[in-house]
């Protein structure tokens, strides 16, 4: 299994604190491995979050649940745990 360094919350500079606030989950307040894994490079977070929100933002043709949906199916097709 692949190991990538991260910083944890309460060790993390006022600039990734503000952007782990940003990702965390609203409703648990986790924060996601896969986001966490940008710790070391806060541009690159910022970045993904920034894809990552425009991809799932609906649409008119496409709800949010169904691009949910989407890459659920697609993550298990791809063996992925996220």
């Amino acid at each position: 299994m692949a190991w990538i360094r991260t910083i944890e919350a309460d060790e993390a500079s006022p600039e990734l604190s503000r952007l782990y606030a940003q990702v965390e989950d609203p409703e648990t307040g986790q924060l996601d491995n896969v986001m966490k894994i940008h710790s070391l490079h806060p541009e690159g977070l910022a970045a993904h979050f920034s894809v990552y929100s425009s991809s799932m933002a609906g649409t008119k043709t496409l709800r949010r649940v169904e691009r949910e949906l989407i890459a659920v199916v697609v993550s298990g097709l791809n063996q992925c745990h996220y």
